[in-house]
């Protein structure tokens, strides 16, 4: 499928046991084929659609989650690959808060952006501390069989892999994105007419 070009808008969809479960819309930073970032604007909006959801509706429906707010958020996306890294900043100086391995579904791209899905569980390495930590274990015990059916060890296993690689001295992404900036011009882009529309595949 074609790069996306920066300044695309790119649209994350979430989709859990062959439902649509959460989209929204980021701008592309840049877009190699592989490497995938993209930027989600304060005031992006969030899409929850209808469905069955025997796994539940989606975390931030029900928290009442509406758009993103703060600085914004960077995500560093690979091909093939079951997690992101999430950066994010905080107060009024735009301080980087550290690094955040978000497991997911390795995006399948679309017309109009890439499906994925949040796996629950996370790796953080707030910045300055000596070590990484593990992110809501409990949440994803809870939830795991139920919203990623026979998938729970695959999933854990691909945190441990993060683990060992970051425990090795690994860093497979360029540090200097600690430092980025976004394009003043950008806004809070708009969902597409018929995002939901677009052909989806389950994992």
């Amino acid at each position: 499928m074609t790069p996306f070009h920066p300044g695309d808008t790119v649209v994350r969809r979430e989709v859990i046991r062959n439902e649509l479960w959460f989209a929204s819309p980021s701008i592309c930073v840049q877009d190699d084929g592989d490497l995938l970032v993209t930027y989600q604007p304060p005031g992006s909006p969030f899409a929850f659609p209808d469905g069955e959801f025997p796994a539940g509706r989606h975390p931030w429906d029900l928290a009442g989650h509406r758009s993103w707010q703060g600085h914004g958020l960077l995500s560093l996306h690979w091909a093939d690959v079951d997690h992101a890294i999430f950066v994010f900043w905080t107060g009024p100086e735009r301080r980087f808060t550290g690094w955040y391995f978000n497991l997911q579904d390795a995006p399948r791209r679309t017309p109009i952006g890439f499906d994925t899905l949040d796996h629950e569980l996370d790796i953080v390495w707030p910045a300055g501390a000596p070590a990484w930590e593990w992110k809501d274990v409990e949440e994803f015990a809870r939830t795991g069989e139920l919203r990623y059916p026979g998938r729970v060890a695959e999933i854990q296993a691909e945190g441990d892999r993060i683990a060992a690689r970051l425990d090795a001295g690994e860093r497979w992404w360029d540090e200097s994105w600690a430092t980025w900036e976004p394009d003043p011009s950008w806004t809070a882009p708009a969902l597409p007419d018929g995002w939901e529309s677009v052909p989806w595949a389950n994992r």
